[in-house]
């Protein structure tokens, strides 16, 4: 055990001396050193784990790690309070990740300076899913870049045959290709000296809302309205896609109007969309009964859950409220499928620190790498202005 004290000892010099920014002129021999003190600490270690069973009467058997111990191993080095804490430096403070992070940390490329740790990174994809109210209706995927999925307008029909018969053969045309790109969404931030003296839980929490928030309001907007250059293709970029109705006025025959352009096989998967101001013009709506035509529920959780003619409701700041003043070529609502939308991204995240010399302002940067397109257009109904353009 005393070795073992002298070895941790060596370590600690070894680390304060590579922190310290001093020149080095033994790099490599220092490095080399490292690796010798690692082997043999756990050289050592092994020794007292093995004579450890001996005085208990039995001999430790060499077990087959489970597969969640495997990537336990794996994934563990980088889920550490250590290297949390390096991170935390290292965005706040310039520090570079220490040598025992550094190779496993950089991803190879001069773009990324650290990865972002697993417990971080995993928080961020959750606050992006549950942050909107679109990205959890559209379809993800986890294409390659260039990958090509094909698309089929028509489907087979099953056919009445009589006992022994057969049925005729269906060709099933494809009648074009969706080709995923790739596209960068980058989200830079500067730390103030408030967070550069934050406890490690709080910067944490500050760098995640930061990106979370920002990323999730750039997807959805693109979902909808993206232009496909520089970014995703969004839902209304072709005008000529889908179906439209002009509305002179928010009443009860725009709804019945295009709830009749919705065809029957989108019944259960197709909602509205539109900003919360021109959903409470329609809360004001009665039926020729005098009853309400769009509702407000709450639910279990408390949630108001929105709804016209009995069909959900989803709310979106991406679209224009209602007026009179809208053209042709503004859609304030639209009924569709978001399920038909899909939304491909791998979700590496990278985090790099630099200055900006002319400002002197330290800037945090993170890139995400995606493409979104809409796969069909068959459920998508629009509701536009009367101006003409």
């Amino acid at each position: 055990m005393h070795r073992l004290e002298e070895i941790n000892k060596r370590k600690m010099e070894i680390r304060s001396l590579l922190e310290s920014g001093e020149k080095i002129e033994n790099l490599d021999e220092l490095e080399k050193e490292l690796r010798s003190l690692n082997d043999e600490q756990a050289e050592i270690q092994r020794r007292q784990q093995i004579a450890d069973g001996i005085d208990a009467g039995t001999v430790a058997s060499k077990e087959v790690p489970k597969p969640t111990q495997q990537r336990g191993k794996f994934s563990g080095k980088f889920d550490t309070p250590e290297y949390r804490q390096a991170f935390m430096e290292y965005v706040c403070r310039g520090k570079k990740m220490p040598v025992e992070f550094r190779d496993d940390a950089s991803t190879g490329t001069s773009d990324i300076g650290a990865l972002v740790p697993p417990v971080v990174l995993n928080k961020i994809i959750e606050k992006i899913e549950a942050y909107g109210m679109i990205l959890p209706l559209v379809t993800k995927t986890t294409y390659k870049t260039g990958m090509s999925i094909p698309v089929a307008s028509v489907k087979p029909k099953a056919s009445w045959v009589a006992e022994g018969a057969t049925s005729e053969k269906q060709k099933m045309p494809l009648d074009s290709t969706i080709t995923f790109g790739h596209f960068k969404l980058r989200v830079a931030v500067s730390v103030s000296l408030e967070v550069d003296n934050m406890a490690l839980s709080a910067f944490e929490t500050r760098l995640i809302a930061s990106m979370s928030e920002a990323m999730a309001k750039a997807l959805e907007q693109a979902i909808l309205t993206g232009t496909g250059n520089g970014q995703p293709t969004g839902i209304l970029h072709d005008a000529e896609k889908g179906k439209s109705i002009e509305a002179k006025a928010i009443n009860y025959k725009t709804l019945v109007s295009a709830e009749a352009e919705l065809p029957m096989e989108y019944e259960n998967g197709a909602v509205w969309c539109m900003s919360k101001k021109s959903f409470m013009e329609f809360v004001g709506m009665t039926d020729t009964s005098g009853q309400p035509i769009a509702r407000t529920n709450y639910g279990i959780g408390g949630a108001p859950e929105r709804t016209l003619l009995g069909r959900k409701v989803v709310l979106t700041n991406y679209l224009p409220s209602f007026s009179a003043t809208l053209k042709k070529t503004d859609v304030f609502a639209m009924l569709y499928d978001f399920g038909d939308y899909t939304l491909n991204t791998n979700f590496s995240i990278g985090i790099k620190t630099y200055e900006d010399n002319e400002t002197d302002d330290i800037i945090r940067k993170s890139i995400m790498v995606c493409d979104g397109k809409p796969v069909l257009y068959d459920s998508l109904v629009k509701l536009t202005g009367t101006v003409t353009a």
